[in-house]
């Protein structure tokens, strides 16, 4: 979430992503750092133990929201 509002103060959009297991974490700190509508797009937990294959295939379904929430 800090790396995301950092981008956005610096006029870079972003798009915060956390396993759903920090999904709670994160609406916190985005508060905490003043962004109060900034949510971060979830994806399944772990993430830590896929291999390179299961991480593309986690990256490759969330492209469409990710571009999507670039695009609003």
């Amino acid at each position: 979430m800090h790396d995301g509002s950092v981008l956005e103060e610096r006029g870079v959009p972003s798009v915060a992503i956390c396993s759903e297991v920090f999904f709670s974490a994160g609406k916190v700190q985005a508060r905490v750092l003043g962004y109060n509508e900034m949510e971060p797009l979830t994806v399944a937990h772990p993430i830590q133990s896929l291999t390179q294959e299961q991480i593309q295939e986690r990256a490759d379904s969330v492209v469409d929201k990710i571009i999507e929430r670039l695009t609003k």
